[in-house]
């Protein structure tokens, strides 16, 4: 399939998730088998400390994984989450997070995958604070 094709596929399939709407997430980077998704700070994504909470980092790392993946798909294939292991390496604060997940080894049905998420500061810089991997399966669409 053509990399522009892939990619208005994959876009599209990103803005029919509502809970990438939810949390005002935005995919800011994708090419063949990678993507990268940003969410701004918000007090309502904040855990008991004022820092995005884990599941924020999380659903970001998923997502990335997973977007990658559907990247190097063929066309008509969805993308399932199978596993993935986060590992929080430090607090994160911050104006921003991005979650920066990429393939590394496709699969006919299942691809392996990792992402790494930073947080990021008033002045750009950029710290990791998560690390994913992630087993991604290729599925056939069911009826909604």
């Amino acid at each position: 399939m053509a990399a522009v094709e892939a990619e208005a596929r994959v876009r599209a399939a990103f803005a029919r998730q509502g809970f990438m709407r939810n949390l005002g997430a935005r995919m800011v980077e994708l090419s063949a088998g990678r993507c990268a998704i940003e969410c701004a700070f918000r007090d309502d994504l904040t855990q008991h400390h004022g820092l995005f909470h884990a599941g924020v980092l999380t659903t970001l790392a998923d997502n990335a994984c997973g977007f990658a993946a559907l990247s190097l798909m063929p066309e008509g294939a969805e993308v399932l989450s199978v596993e993935f292991k986060t590992s929080f390496l430090r607090p994160a604060s911050g104006i921003a997070v991005v979650a920066r997940g990429e393939v590394v080894k496709p699969g006919r049905t299942l691809s392996f995958c990792r992402a790494d998420v930073f947080a990021r500061d008033a002045g750009a810089k950029e710290v990791l604070v998560a690390t994913m991997t992630a087993t991604m399966m290729q599925a056939a669409p069911e009826p909604r």
